[in-house]
């Protein structure tokens, strides 16, 4: 089996959860704490071609800093992916990585799928 990644924030539940199940599927994964560790422009170009979304769709709307910063705004796709490395908080999570796909763990079963392959 491929190399499974699993951009983690232990203060979310979903992100806990998606850790917990893959663990029970008996595959041990690498976890980057991306709030610790967040990803350049270039990972997360890679990440978001990976999951098939623009930068904008990978947005959490419901963070504060969105709320003050970019809420109303119109933003190109390079605009987003520079937010989202200035505020890697604006992240949307947990993303689980495998070879060349990856999804995002919610609801935590969504993860199944890359790991059925």
């Amino acid at each position: 089996m491929a190399r499974i990644v699993i951009y983690h924030n232990a203060r979310c539940s979903k992100s806990r959860a998606v850790c917990e199940l893959v663990a029970a599927q008996g595959v041990k994964a690498e976890v980057i704490e991306y709030l610790q560790t967040p990803p350049n422009e270039e990972e997360l170009r890679g990440l978001l071609k990976k999951l098939g979304m623009k930068p904008g769709e990978l947005v959490r709307r419901g963070e504060e800093i969105f709320k003050q910063h970019y809420a109303g705004k119109t933003l190109s796709d390079d605009e987003w992916l520079a937010a989202l490395v200035a505020h890697p908080i604006l992240i949307e999570r947990p993303i689980v990585v495998r070879g060349a796909r990856a999804v995002i763990g919610r609801p935590p079963e969504k993860i199944l799928e890359l790991l059925e392959d």
